[in-house]
């Protein structure tokens, strides 16, 4: 086939033209690593044969592009093969060998989701993926349901005093690995914890401020109550706000503690340090108790709340945290694995090789997965 047929060819999938033997030659390279030889390939016209296979194969499968950037090598044989026309004399073969790999790839494993455990004040425990919708419990006054998206909502009954109740009585939402989970609580305050984290909060605040503490990840929007400080405690430091919405990511496994303040303003302390951060901003906890402040990415401090996996110039291992987390699967490293930042984003929807097949296109890593074990090497 010519080079221009090739091109001809690319453009027809990108505008849905193609036909069922034409997807199959492009995606199979997609779906399959090349083996051909970069020595081999040739060079001319690789970069727009790049751009366009992989926009065409991202939309398709709900894959940001604005920061991908695929090895050259990769898009150059993506051209070969298709120039060659390769896959077109066995398509019947391939078809099926492309179907049941790409059926044994979507169940490898599943991205995670809404799963938590509800601990109540006298230690009952409530399993939140199985619970049904409606009430799940009274106390002091404090009705706790789940809602139909999932959530757990906190309401006070209008006809029973809480002071009567069980004043200092504490409840803790936590989530698992591979687990999120959303809480309104008794103030309006509305909370989303990120996988392997944990909230600590009373059934009521009924004291002078409105205090939490937070293990791993989570995201506050607190409700306006200037009489009523909002505090979160966790990993050292101390974040007091009155009404606003903000980030924090606390995971014991990360080098800081990140707090990253989208609306409002708020103070974060810890015993030697106090810094106000202003919308935009985000404040690092050290290792050495020192709390720096500077301009945050916002895009990406919110991805996970909004279901997805940005990274811009971020280091692999601090990315296979996060999928670890989200997929709970273990990582080992083989070798000398340099700490290259990568760049990219894609749905937290998506099955972990699907993930794992974006970081290798992006630079020169390979993932091998073996049950829940991600071995990586150059």
């Amino acid at each position: 086939m010519e080079d221009n047929n090739a091109k001809e060819l690319i453009k027809k999938y990108n505008l849905g033209t193609c036909t069922p033997e034409e997807k199959i030659l492009v995606e199979s390279w997609y779906l399959n690593e090349s083996l051909i030889n970069e020595d081999t390939l040739a060079q001319p016209n690789y970069q727009a044969a790049k751009d366009e296979i992989w926009k065409g194969i991202a939309l398709k499968r709900n894959i940001k592009v604005k920061k991908i950037s695929l090895l050259p090598r990769v898009a150059a044989a993506a051209v070969i093969i298709i120039a060659a026309g390769i896959a077109f004399y066995s398509y019947n073969v391939q078809h099926k060998q492309i179907t049941n790999q790409t059926q044994v790839a979507v169940h490898t494993i599943k991205p995670g989701g809404n799963k938590a455990t509800l601990t109540l004040a006298d230690g009952r425990k409530i399993n939140l993926e199985d619970a049904d919708n409606g009430e799940l419990a009274e106390q002091a006054g404090i009705r706790i349901t789940k809602a139909s998206n999932g959530s757990v909502i906190y309401n006070i009954s209008k006809t029973i005093s809480v002071t009567q109740g069980k004043l200092g009585a504490y409840n803790t939402i936590e989530t698992p690995l591979g687990g999120q989970y959303q809480v309104s609580l008794p103030d309006g305050t509305n909370v989303w914890l990120n996988a392997a984290s944990s909230l600590r909060y009373p059934i009521e605040f009924s004291g002078r401020e409105r205090k939490v503490e937070l293990r791993g990840e989570g995201y506050f929007e607190v409700a306006h109550n200037k009489e009523k400080p909002f505090i979160v405690v966790s990993a050292g430091q101390t974040v007091e706000v009155l009404g606003t919405h903000f980030n924090m990511n606390t995971y014991n496994d990360e080098p800081e503690a990140r707090t990253t303040l989208l609306e409002g303003s708020v103070s974060v302390s810890n015993r030697s340090n106090v810094k106000m951060l202003k919308p935009g901003q985000q404040a690092l906890l050290t290792r050495d108790n020192d709390i720096k402040v500077s301009t945050a990415d916002i895009d990406q401090a919110m991805a996970w709340k909004n279901g997805d996996f940005t990274f811009e110039g971020v280091p692999l291992k601090t990315i296979m945290r996060q999928v670890c987390r989200w997929y709970n699967v273990e990582v080992v490293y083989q070798g000398s694995i340099a700490d290259v930042e990568f760049g990219g984003s894609i749905s937290r929807t998506k099955n972990i090789n699907e993930v794992l097949k974006v970081l290798e296109m992006t630079q020169g890593v390979h993932f091998e997965l073996t049950g829940r074990r991600i071995l990586v090497t150059k």
